[in-house]
């Protein structure tokens, strides 16, 4: 399959310190991949980068057959989906659910002049069944609870049909059925022939939706493992990782860990 990302060498620099510390990896398209690794790792740094945020401070990112610091990165970035909790504090508490997710066609957050033609409502509202929030089209986003509004925000991120797809903790703070009900959604996307690439980053592998095929574990910016979630995803490295002995179950294609007694 094609590549749709693709870091050589990267380095991220601040303060001194490489929290992204010469990272080499790629995505291809039919790939879904979960970043995971303790706080201060470089997930979100990493994200940043496969979403055009950020530069590297040496080495190469190569997004969808572009090269960041050679291409257009606001012609770039609509091919990107992109959700995360930052995201939701920028979305306005008064705009309709149905107008959170449309809005995506013209990139912007809250309604004002422009125009959208009836096929932008039938595909919002078709999105907004997808992950089961049409019955809240109508209800305003500063009313939903923390799931519904997670749940919105990812519509919003398949909204423009990306070929490449962002997810930054997701399920961060959900309880647990909002949790599952999240997971299961994802699983199910994730396992459609026709979704784009997936990068999800999330702390906990209990967060890890089936259907999720590769793993990417990150220590103080550097890569411990990268590779298929089977051979990747083991309790040595996670160890290696978090910096403690870990045991690892696999259950009906989900995954549980904890501290080794």
């Amino acid at each position: 399959m094609p590549g749709v990302l693709e870091f050589s060498d990267v380095v991220v620099r601040r303060d001194g310190r490489n929290i992204v510390d010469h990272v080499t990896w790629s995505v291809a398209a039919d790939e879904r991949w979960v970043v995971l690794g303790p706080n201060g790792a470089g997930k979100t740094t990493v994200l940043q980068l496969a979403d055009t945020l950020m530069h590297p401070t040496t080495g190469s990112v190569e997004i969808l057959g572009e090269r960041l610091g050679r291409t257009d990165v606001f012609e770039l970035r609509p091919r990107i989906g992109f959700a995360s909790s930052s995201m939701a504090r920028r979305i306005p508490a008064e705009e309709t659910v149905l107008d959170t997710v449309m809005t995506a066609a013209y990139s912007v957050m809250g309604r004002w002049n422009e125009s959208y033609e009836s096929i932008d409502e039938r595909r919002a509202k078709r999105v907004l069944d997808q992950w089961k929030l049409g019955h809240l089209a109508d209800r305003l986003f500063g009313t939903l609870s923390d799931g519904e509004q997670k749940r919105v925000q990812i519509a919003r991120a398949v909204m423009t049909d990306p070929e490449l797809l962002l997810l930054d903790e997701p399920s961060a703070s959900l309880d647990l059925g909002s949790r599952e009900e999240l997971l299961a959604l994802l699983g199910g996307y994730a396992q459609s022939p026709t979704t784009p690439a997936m990068i999800m980053v999330t702390h906990h592998v209990e967060e890890i939706p089936r259907g999720f095929t590769h793993v990417l574990l990150l220590r103080e910016g550097a890569i411990v493992a990268a590779g298929p979630i089977a051979e990747a995803l083991t309790a040595e490295n996670l160890g290696q990782t978090f910096g403690m002995p870990i045991t690892l179950d696999h259950v009906d294609g989900r995954y549980a860990a904890r501290a080794a007694s």
